[in-house]
């Protein structure tokens, strides 16, 4: 079982930056990718940013490229997300994921079989 606990989220003006946290235990065996998706009333669930364990390799989806980074630290075993230049349709809950093979990681739902309980992020004046 492997335990997700997100933090850093919060409420900011556009064009502002927060920097979420996801704290990272348990038996992380077979789970080769970690992530952040979001979910903004009346939309569907999408990803924003995936890391691959092994491979180091990082993904962002097209909405956040060039204002978000993702990052992993093995030491303190954490995944973040540098969220810069952030925009009202930023708005909505973000979760850590956590899931995928050694392969690659994806953008679906149905990939992650880990989830943590989210945290709010609001962009507004």
């Amino acid at each position: 079982q492997v335990q997700l606990v997100e933090s850093g989220g919060g409420s900011v003006q556009p064009g502002g930056s927060l920097r979420l946290s996801c704290a990272v235990s348990g038996d992380t065996t077979g789970t080769y990718c970690r992530g952040w998706f979001r979910q903004a009333p009346g939309k569907e669930r999408e990803g924003v940013a995936t890391y691959h364990t092994g491979g180091g390799v990082s993904s962002y989806a097209t909405s956040v490229k060039g204002r978000f980074i993702i990052s992993h630290d093995k030491n303190r075993n954490t995944l973040s997300l540098q969220m810069l230049d952030l925009k009202p349709e930023d708005t909505a809950m973000y979760y850590c994921v956590a899931g995928g093979t050694w392969k690659g990681c994806q953008f679906a739902v149905e990939e992650y079989s880990y989830w943590g309980q989210g945290t709010q992020v609001t962009v507004a004046s």
